[in-house]
């Protein structure tokens, strides 16, 4: 398997957060208890640093497959939130 070579731009902590997300999780820890042990931050900060990530054109140098994907769902969730705030229902398609 062939790595790319993350684009310098990312600071070191972004990076982690994507390998994080790339990687899984932990047997028996949940999310957050292994964002706390493995990175050593709240969950909190670890959502803002993934989106702020995401919105990186240098994220997809990273992992192009794991970064598209991960927008894909953050706007579809999006989108699914916008919807129940305005009482319509969400349409499939």
């Amino acid at each position: 398997m062939t790595r790319s070579v993350p684009a310098p731009s990312l600071d070191e902590l972004a990076l982690r957060v994507l390998e994080f997300e790339r990687s899984g999780r932990v047997p028996g820890w949940s999310k957050e208890r292994a964002i706390r042990e493995r990175l050593g931050i709240t969950p909190t900060r670890y959502h803002q640093i993934l989106v702020s990530a995401l919105d990186r054109p240098e994220a997809l140098a990273f992992d192009p497959v794991l970064v598209r994907r991960l927008r894909r769902l953050r706007d579809s969730r999006r989108v699914a939130r916008l919807v129940r705030q305005l009482g319509r229902p969400v349409s499939q398609g």
